[in-house]
């Protein structure tokens, strides 16, 4: 089902990307620090969320770039 214009789908794939990968390294790295524990999902999420309030627009705005980079270096 496609309910969204696709001039948001550079949007939607950062939002996507950026979401998926914090949570993985913020995950990662609050059970390497601390461990798993009781309330160990807490932590991670409050660890989680800030992480993608900044990889979002960090994915975002470096996006166009990484393309420009891929394709510099790749053949059709």
């Amino acid at each position: 089902m496609r309910i969204l214009p696709s001039r948001l789908a550079p949007m939607l794939a950062a939002l996507m990307l950026s979401g998926m990968a914090s949570l993985l390294v913020s995950g990662i790295t609050t059970w390497r620090t601390a461990g798993i524990f009781d309330g160990f999902l807490t932590v991670w999420m409050t660890s989680w969320l800030p992480s993608w309030c900044v990889a979002f627009p960090v994915i975002f705005s470096m996006a166009p770039v990484v393309r420009k980079l891929v394709s510099a270096i790749t053949v059709d």
